[in-house]
């Protein structure tokens, strides 16, 4: 919308630069162009704007398939008004001058226009392709009819505008349709992820298995190296006990040879000694065995000798 102020009995517009706008004043173009600015008289003057920049159209409308299938089809289409002059003497352009507003709503003829001639094309291809061929390979068909028959269409070169292209976004079918339709597919996928849940599990209970036999071989493993302990430890305990028995004996023989050697000695000592005492008299014997058997008598605190004992005594050694 252009920009209008007011100073007394005048008015001033200023254009935007994507915007043509025509001065008439009594049936007479004064100026016209692209981003103008000026002033005028509002009692006298007619003004038209244009806009000539690029614009988007989202189009949505239904279609048939070959096979009766209801579809819609979400299309955009971007054009602009290439001879503005054009625009506006084939649709109403004009403005208030009071205000600057539209008087009308040319943009929408513009759009009803357009959609008109998209969808006819878009409807003529869809009727001549299956749901599933238009599903799948119908939006290139679809867009290269909307495009060509929007650049050949004389009611646009007429009213000025030119479409700079044409682009068809979705094709999709009624909900229930559609619901039908992705099931094989849902269920595809069911599948197949159901198959890499078994395969998964069945590769965990691989591992379980394997995890297990190993620690099964772990304790194999264990069990016959405690054996071979205790078997070591037997074999240690039984080379131990022979060889004390070893050392028992040979400490014992070692013992007995000195026994025997020693009594051996002590019989020679005794034999010797009774043979000096067999040349020897009677009363040196008795001597000595006096003297032996005092030896092994208890300690005599007091001797009380008498006369009788003495008397004996000297008898018999004379």
């Amino acid at each position: 919308m252009a920009d209008v102020t007011r100073r007394l009995y005048l008015r001033h517009l200023r254009a935007a630069p994507t915007s043509w706008v025509s001065h008439t004043v009594r049936g007479k173009a004064k100026r016209a162009g692209t981003g103008l600015s000026f002033w005028y008289r509002p009692l006298t003057a007619v003004l038209s704007e244009v806009p000539v920049d690029d614009r988007e159209l989202p189009l949505l409308f239904h279609a048939r398939t070959e096979d009766f299938a209801d579809v819609t089809v979400q299309a955009t289409v971007t054009y602009r008004v290439s001879d503005p002059a054009a625009a506006a003497a084939r649709l109403d352009f004009s403005i208030d001058p009071y205000r600057g507003a539209w008087r009308g709503q040319p943009l929408d003829q513009v759009a009803g226009l357009l959609a008109e001639l998209a969808q006819q094309p878009a409807l003529d291809v869809l009727a001549r392709l299956s749901l599933a061929e238009a599903l799948t390979t119908g939006i290139a068909p679809v867009r290269q009819s909307v495009a060509d028959a929007l650049a050949a269409d004389p009611r646009l070169t007429e009213t000025g505008v030119a479409v700079v292209s044409a682009r068809v976004v979705a094709i999709r079918p009624e909900p229930d349709m559609e619901r039908a339709l992705q099931t094989p597919t849902r269920e595809q996928v069911q599948q197949d992820a159901d198959r890499a849940t078994y395969a998964r599990r069945a590769h965990a209970v691989q591992q379980e298995r394997a995890i297990a036999e190993n620690e099964m071989q772990s304790k194999i493993e264990l069990a016959r190296r405690q054996q071979e302990l205790v078997e070591q430890n037997g074999a240690n305990t039984r080379r131990e006990a022979q060889i004390n028995a070893e050392t028992s004996l040979v400490r014992d023989e070692a013992r007995a040879a000195g026994t025997r050697i020693v009594g051996l000695a002590e019989a020679e000592a005794e034999a010797a000694r009774l043979a000096a005492y067999r040349d020897l008299p009677p009363a040196v014997l008795q001597a000595l065995a006096l003297k032996e058997l005092a030896g092994h008598l208890p300690a005599i605190g007091e001797l009380t000798v008498t006369p009788d004992l003495v008397s004996k005594l000297v008898g018999k050694l004379g």
